[in-house]
């Protein structure tokens, strides 16, 4: 029996238990606390290692104090990642990473941080928070024993650094290539050897030659790892995370014996988080990228043959996942979502910007 099947099991034979002790006041931890927050950044790295202590720091300064997050980098207590493992065992309270990285726990981690032809940055916040992605999001986490929140978002991130030119699909096979989640698993399809690595270990991995090419997010936090200084082939738009999330996870006992103020402090904690994360990737992007172009860095597209060849990948990546009812059940509300969000942006703003750009010239 898999892990889901007995949690639901377990579910339905404490049912008539649970009822026996409904009217029960529920027991909240008193006095002040700390809670251990592990995550899947290398201290410091740009906006990511932000976003984990920025929350850390809302939670603590909202409950004045009662609520001490202590915020650990990768490697500091369990390794990037094993965070998802040490916060579902109790060995630490929450944690804050790329729930991607988590895809070998259940596929479906991967819409809530992003997937190949997915949301954009906004059209994730329009699901997570007025469609059912916080639900979904959260219905997944029930079997794990997490609470989870969305807890940062990088933007659109690039498509990344390579040592030669992308002229074709082809250009892919036996490629040493970096990239986590869904996309990974779709370039692979196209002959990669995917690595997926922490990302404090990309830069000594493609200085060293264990592989030939990362992503890892956009020009800002990119410029702060000094992939520069290695190549300066770097394609700027990619297939595989259009609005990357972050998230905050807590071990579902140790929230549900929080006080009801404090469960709410980590929500919009978390939220707060999401939404100021996405604003300092947005606001230092543009600026890195100047710097970047001045300093020889080559900018280019893919052509059209490799965004078609990343599209028909990507399709066989979920297919073979759609055999798993909750993967496919979040899997088309999230589409139906993303259609509904893309069919008003696309009249809108998206035209405004194309129109702002004409005028502007």
């Amino acid at each position: 029996m898999d892990r889901r099947s007995f949690l639901k099991t377990s579910a339905l034979g404490g049912t008539a238990a649970a009822a026996t002790t409904a009217l029960a006041a529920p027991a909240y931890a008193q006095g002040k606390r700390t809670l251990t927050m592990v995550t899947t950044w290398g201290r410091g790295l740009a906006g990511v290692f932000d976003a984990a202590q920025h929350a850390a720091d809302s939670i603590t300064a909202m409950s004045d104090g009662n609520l001490t997050v202590d915020v650990k980098a990768a490697g500091e207590l369990v390794g990037a990642f094993e965070v998802f493992d040490a916060v579902t065992s109790g060995q630490a309270d929450m944690y804050h990473g790329a729930d991607y990285y988590f895809v070998g726990q259940h596929p479906g981690y991967a819409f809530f941080t992003s997937v190949p032809f997915g949301m954009t940055a906004q059209e994730l916040s329009n699901w997570y928070y007025h469609g059912n992605g916080a639900a979904l999001h959260d219905e997944l986490g029930e079997i794990f024993g997490l609470k989870s929140f969305l807890g940062g978002n990088t933007g659109a991130q690039s498509g990344g650094w390579f040592r030669k030119e992308i002229n074709g699909p082809e250009d892919f096979n036996g490629l040493k290539f970096r990239m986590p989640g869904l996309g990974g698993k779709a370039l692979g399809k196209l002959g990669a050897s995917v690595q997926n690595l922490p990302g404090s270990e990309v830069y000594q991995a493609l200085a060293s030659g264990a592989i030939d090419g990362t992503e890892w997010i956009g020009p800002w936090a990119d410029e702060k790892a000094g992939f520069q200084e290695i190549t300066k082939t770097y394609y700027t738009a990619g297939f595989h995370e259009p609005g990357a999330g972050l998230s905050i996870a807590t071990n579902r006992e140790v929230f549900e014996s929080l006080s009801p103020a404090h469960q709410k402090i980590i929500e919009i904690a978390s939220a707060e988080s999401h939404q100021w994360n996405l604003a300092q990737f947005l606001n230092n992007n543009g600026a890195a990228l100047l710097r970047l172009q001045s300093a020889g860095v080559k900018t280019l597209e893919f052509p059209d043959s490799v965004w078609d060849a990343f599209g028909k990948a990507s399709d066989e990546v979920h297919s073979e996942n759609m055999g798993d009812d909750l993967y496919k059940k979040i899997h088309d509300d999230y589409q139906a979502s993303m259609k509904a969000s893309s069919a008003w942006i696309q009249k809108s703003e998206s035209a405004y910007r194309g129109q702002r750009d004409r005028v502007n010239g």
